[in-house]
């Protein structure tokens, strides 16, 4: 079992009111945002890296008191854009960088902070607003692939709440609330396979970014379309899983669910089955975490309807673990302990990054993560990683990743 316990659906949880948004123009962010419009809640704070024309539509409408931008030189241009506006409120403060991000998670009078960042960068914050004992919507998973033990540590000394924003995730927390602990064996993720379901090892080989981006079922950013083309994302998933709901690794499978109407599955040792059903809309596990543990009534046009053609038909396979390596690479790094999970993820990132540039093929993605695997081994001496030593590990392995296949690129673009 895990060596910390799951908080995620144990803690007493009130509903959200006032919100911080970190990553507020992505599509994480945008739906959180629609949700706030739809049931009320008020916007504190927002964050993004820089689209700006996007953070200005959604400031003049949520008046926050507080936004943060990716650098000094977007802030300046923001600051510019604002200065004759009368839409906005006088007192708003504009920041940047990770010390903007961590003012946005710890802005007072905020209850909930919705992590939306992409990838490590959204760690610290998340840290910060853990420790002051605010309700988490997390669904930047990166933060637990890289810093679990830490993540569930701070959470449970602090009282914090970590309700996952993740379909797959939110459907299990769904599944297990009002369960005891050990009444259940097995958690079932599902995958709807991605674009290349089905495809060989040499087939995927020939494959185009645009490829990637051809999503079949969900609507995402361009890192997580390609990680979920790859299974990488599956792979970070079940790192996710295995923290959130104290999980053995080997309690947690993956089901290919093309269809994408079953979110997740959860059995128990009794025998029964559970599972959480809906169409592909993310904005159902964004109202499930901001409204916990009530329910906020949705127009029944949102309702999932069993009889609906498009429902007719409901599959599994086992995913293709020869020609997708990584859910086996996801496994071992696990297995491996200390901070070769944390070695997964950055390796992963910077693979995603130079296939999204066009400087690698697709198949390299996977080879790039088990070189650093294997190259990181070390790391799983590392039992008690602090924030710092995290960070060190980080920024070493993408300078690996990128001094090997793309030499002329900084790795800290990705920081």
């Amino acid at each position: 079992m895990s060596e910390v316990l799951p908080l995620s659906y144990k803690s007493e949880v009130r509903k959200s009111s006032n919100l911080s948004i970190l990553g507020s123009t992505g599509s994480i962010g945008t739906q959180t945002l629609d949700v706030a419009r739809e049931c009320g809640y008020r916007v504190e704070a927002l964050s993004c890296n820089k689209n700006i024309d996007l953070l200005l539509t959604q400031i003049e409408e949520f008046q926050p008191r507080l936004v943060s931008v990716g650098d000094a030189t977007v802030a300046a241009e923001l600051k510019e854009r604002l200065r004759d506006s009368a839409k906005v409120r006088n007192d708003m403060e504009i920041m940047h960088g990770n010390e903007g991000n961590r003012a946005v998670a710890t802005c007072p009078d905020v209850d909930t902070v919705v992590a939306a960042i992409v990838g490590f960068a959204g760690l610290s914050a998340v840290l910060e607003a853990i420790r002051l004992g605010r309700k988490i919507a997390l669904a930047n998973k990166e933060t637990l692939v890289a810093a679990g033990k830490l993540v569930m540590q701070e959470a449970c000394l602090h009282g914090a709440s970590i309700i996952p924003l993740d379909s797959e995730h939110s459907a299990i927390w769904q599944c297990m609330l009002g369960r005891p602990e050990n009444s259940w064996r097995k958690i079932y993720l599902s995958c709807s396979g991605g674009p290349f379901r089905g495809y060989s090892r040499a087939e995927l080989e020939k494959v185009t970014l645009k490829d990637a981006l051809n999503h079949p079922t969900w609507d995402m950013g361009a890192k997580i379309t390609i990680d979920s083309a790859s299974l990488m994302n599956k792979g970070l998933e079940i790192i996710e899983a295995y923290w959130l709901f104290a999980a053995r690794e080997e309690a947690i499978d993956v089901l290919i669910h093309p269809q994408s109407i079953i979110h997740s599955i959860l059995s128990f040792v009794d025998g029964g089955v559970v599972g959480i059903f809906g169409s592909p809309d993310m904005k159902q596990p964004i109202h499930q975490a901001l409204a916990f543990p009530e329910i906020v009534e949705r127009d029944e046009s949102y309702a999932f309807d069993p009889l609906a053609k498009e429902n007719a038909e409901l599959s599994f396979e086992r995913p293709d673990e020869a020609s997708f390596p990584s859910l086996r690479l996801a496994r071992e790094a696990l297995q491996a302990g200390g901070l070769v999970p944390l070695a997964y993820n950055a390796a992963n990132e910077a693979a995603n990054y130079l296939f999204r540039r066009e400087r690698i093929s697709f198949v390299t993605i996977f080879e790039i993560v088990a070189k650093a695997l294997e190259e990181f081994h070390n790391l799983s001496n590392v039992k008690t990683g602090s924030y710092d030593d995290m960070i060190f590990a980080h920024e070493k392995i993408l300078a690996a990743v990128f001094e090997r296949y793309a030499p002329d690129l900084d790795s800290r673009l990705l920081l």
